[in-house]
Order: C-alpha cells, then structure tokens, then sequence
C-alpha cells in the first residue's frame, strides 16, 4: 500500500510497517505530535488512502511528571488524525496499549472492558482513544503490549545490555503479560488498515498480544536462553522494583475478537524472539 501515511519513523513499529510495505512515513522533524493542527495538516497534504498511527509519547515514567506533553502527543495528536480521517472519509489504525485498564485481577482484559488506568501514560492513551471515537471516523484502534523488536528500546535489548555486565539480574515475576513482536504488530496494522478500507463497518476496538502469557522474568529467562548467555534471572515482587509510574499486574489481553474480525492470530512470541 504505498498510499498508506503512518505517523512515526523511528519507533519499533514504524520500522517494521517500512520493512512491510512501501509507506510515507513521517518522523518527528516532519510532524510535530505535540503542535496543533500538525497532525491534520499532514494528512490533507499527503491524501492517503489510510492512515496508521505508529507514533506515541512511550516514556511511561515521564509521562508523571510531564502529563501534558504526554496527552497533546498521546490524546489529542489522535484526536485530530481520527478528524481529519473522517472529513477524508479514510480509514485510521491506531496502536493503543493495555495500560488503558486498572492492571488487577487474573482475567485476560476484553475490549469492552471498562477503563480505568493507574497512571499518567495509560491516562494520556485513554484520551487518544476517547477522541478517536469521538471523531466519527472509520478506525481501529488496536491495544497491544510488551513489544519488542531488534531496534528501538525496549525489554530485549535492556537485558542483553545488563547482562554484558552483570552474572544476575533481578526481574519482576508478578507482573503477567504477552510480549510482542514488533514486526506481527506492523503485519496486523497493514491488514487491520486494508479491510477497513473495503469494510467500514470493522471499525472498533481491538486486542493483540503475543502468546503464551508469561511474566517479565520468564521472558528474561527465554531471552538468554536464546542469546545462549548464562546470565542467571531472580525473580522478584512488584514491590521490590519501585518506579515513578504504576505498573500493571495483569497484561493479558483477550484478542479473540481481533481473530473473529480481521482473521489475525495471536502471534508466537518465542518464534518472535528467536527471529529478533
């Protein structure tokens, strides 16, 4: 799809929707999120055909001290990509995150679930989200979590770092989630983005997430596992690991209806992991 106009360059998506398919995709010197009327404007220039929207305020600890900056790229840089879609009659693919919801419980969280995030970044999200639907447009907004890829910064690569130095590293074992490929994410996108085109009435909101479900811990173990480094992983409480912003416990993600819908499976992130 070369006529597709993806917002963000650089991020672990981003990259991928380049390697993927031929797109126009525009980094932060092209496109400022955080400026009004930028975000619209770029999408009347451009005219696509769809739009996905790669781009996001990830930093989830700054985002408690900069809430702000967080909910003008995060919410309202949304908000208005959803409107300008709706006045070009285009379809949007918007990547939101599970951090929307209150992070307890057991239960794999569906995509009617109500919302009720614990911090500023899953405050700012929620708010992308409320415009999209907001705008009337033809969208899918697409919650997913954990991602990772060969580039960027992300779970993967913090631990292949740490371990160049250290024989242990202590990673939390109560927080439960599926990590995700970064490229099936980008894949999803494209198809989610194609049928909209040639059926509207897709539009809503969607779950995807790699599988099976483990813990941060599990995951670091795989990860050398699979590096064939003998860096030992300790598991450790949530409570043990403060940080600024509030992490969630429960990650996991109903994506049945994403299956049901668009036909897309639950990726395998063990396969991803060995390809990254």
């Amino acid at each position: 799809m070369s006529d597709l106009l993806v917002f963000g360059r650089t991020g672990q998506v981003a990259r991928e929707l380049q390697h993927l398919a031929l797109v126009q995709a525009l980094g932060r010197d092209a496109v400022d999120l955080a400026q009004p009327g930028a975000c619209a404007a770029a999408i009347y220039a451009h005219r696509p055909r769809a739009v996905i929207n790669a781009a996001a305020f990830t930093a989830v600890d700054r985002a408690e001290c900069d809430e702000a900056l967080a909910t003008a790229v995060n919410g309202a840089a949304p908000a208005e990509m959803a409107a300008a879609c709706a006045a070009l009659n285009i379809p949007l693919v918007h990547i939101s995150t599970d951090y929307v919801f209150a992070g307890s419980g057991q239960t794999p969280w569906a995509p009617d679930d109500a919302a009720a995030p614990a911090n500023a970044y899953g405050r700012s999200k929620w708010a992308g989200e409320e415009g999209i639907r907001a705008s009337g447009a033809t969208h899918a907004i697409l919650r997913t979590s954990w991602v990772f890829s060969a580039h960027g910064s992300n779970f993967v690569k913090t631990m292949l770092r740490l371990s160049d130095t250290r024989n242990e590293i202590s990673v939390v074992d109560d927080q439960i989630g599926g990590p995700t490929p970064a490229r099936a994410i980008a894949a999803a996108c494209l198809t989610i983005a194609k049928q909209l085109q040639d059926a509207p009435d897709k539009t809503g909101t969607y779950h995807f997430s790699g599988v099976p479900d483990t813990s941060w811990c599990t995951f670091a173990r795989a990860i050398f596992t699979a590096a064939g480094r003998p860096t030992r992983v300790k598991g450790i409480p949530t409570s043990a690991y403060p940080t600024p912003a509030a992490r969630p416990l429960n990650s996991r993600l109903d994506c049945r209806t994403t299956t049901a819908i668009f036909g897309l499976h639950r990726p395998d992130w063990c396969a991803g992991l060995t390809g990254c």
